[in-house]
Order: C-alpha cells, then sequence, then structure tokens
C-alpha cells in the first residue's frame, strides 16, 4: 500500500475520534480537540491527492476510498452538528443524499462492462473544501463561545453557522446535478 492510501485510511481512523470529542459530555476542550483532529484529516485529504498525482501512485483503490473518506469525515462531523442543534437536520438530508447517490452512481460504474472508476470531479471537490472550511468556521465559533471570548446571544454565531451550511448544501446540490449530467448513461434505465 502506498503513502497516498495510507493518509487516506488514517484520515478514516480519525473519524472516530472525532465523533467521541464532539459528542461525550465531561471532557474540557473536546470541540478543541475536535477541531484539531478535523484540521489533521482534511490536511490529509489534501496530502495524499498530491503525494499520488506527484510520485504516480494513483490506484483505482485511492479513486474510490479517499473520496469515500472525505464523505465519512464529513457526514459524521454534520450529524454531531445536527445532534448539537448547530444546524439543521434539512441541510444535512441534502449532504447525505447527494453522497450516497454519488456513490450509487460511482459503484454502478465500478461493476459496469466498461469498469469506470470515476475520480473526484473539479466541483465536488469545490463542495467538499467549502463543506470542510465552514465545518472548521463553525467549530472555531463554539469552541471561541466555551472560552468566554464571544456570547452566541450577542454575535450571530448561529446566523454565521446557518449561512455557511445554506452555501454547503448548495455546492452540494450543484455538484450533485453535474455529477448525474456527466455520468447520466451509468443510470439510463432503458440500459
Amino acid at each position: 500500500m502506498n503513502l497516498a492510501n495510507k493518509l487516506t485510511i488514517f484520515r478514516v481512523i480519525i473519524v472516530p475520534f472525532f465523533v467521541f470529542f464532539m459528542c461525550f459530555t465531561g471532557i474540557e476542550h473536546r470541540y478543541l480537540y475536535a477541531l484539531i483532529l478535523f484540521i489533521i484529516a482534511s490536511i490529509t485529504d489534501m496530502l495524499d491527492g498530491k503525494i499520488a498525482r506527484k510520485y504516480n501512485m494513483i490506484t483505482s483503490f485511492g479513486k474510490f476510498l479517499d473520496p469515500l473518506a472525505d464523505k465519512i469525515l464529513v457526514a459524521a462531523a454534520l450529524v454531531c452538528f445536527v445532534e448539537l442543534k448547530w444546524t439543521s437536520a434539512w441541510v444535512v438530508c441534502i449532504i447525505l443524499a447527494r453522497e450516497f447517490v454519488v456513490s450509487g452512481v460511482r459503484l454502478v460504474a465500478a461493476g459496469s462492462d466498461k469498469k469506470v472508476v470515476i475520480p473526484a470531479g473539479w466541483l465536488g471537490k469545490i463542495k467538499t473544501a467549502v463543506t470542510m472550511v465552514a465545518i472548521c468556521v463553525i467549530l472555531f465559533l463554539h469552541i471561541l463561545e466555551g472560552f468566554g471570548v464571544m456570547d452566541g446571544q450577542t454575535f450571530p454565531i448561529q446566523l454565521i453557522s446557518d449561512v455557511l451550511m445554506f452555501v454547503s448544501a448548495a455546492l452540494t446540490l450543484a455538484s450533485g446535478v453535474k455529477y448525474l449530467y456527466d455520468y447520466r448513461e451509468f443510470i439510463d434505465p432503458k440500459k
């Protein structure tokens, strides 16, 4: 297994620890630890792709696992946000529905006669980056609130969170529509 794929697997391994700090009360500064883990995971997302391209380590396994690892990380964060009432469930439903649909198309393409492994597209990459940044900003705002640096009553933490998640959902929807259009041959009911 090459270094790029090891980084991707490491990103998946981080997820349960991230969820632990997000969801279990009684741990002082738990959101700070969660943010640190999320940032580390996000950096591995950037690094594994760069390393794979630079050192010709691109594999079918990496093309499959890299976007899946992103989905697992982002889905875990968003489900935690809903649990904490930091975002609306409908936003998370849009984002998760797109991820399920895209993963389904990828599975159909891989299982087709052509055995196509579909890499992440540019709009999907932008969507992932924007969503990851939004998650980091929202976590950071709640960390500042926890440290008493700002007050959610006087500073619009929830409004900022809602706007960031709305932008993420809109990009997610747009990238999902583009993805379905680009790979419509694999979801043609006539085939």
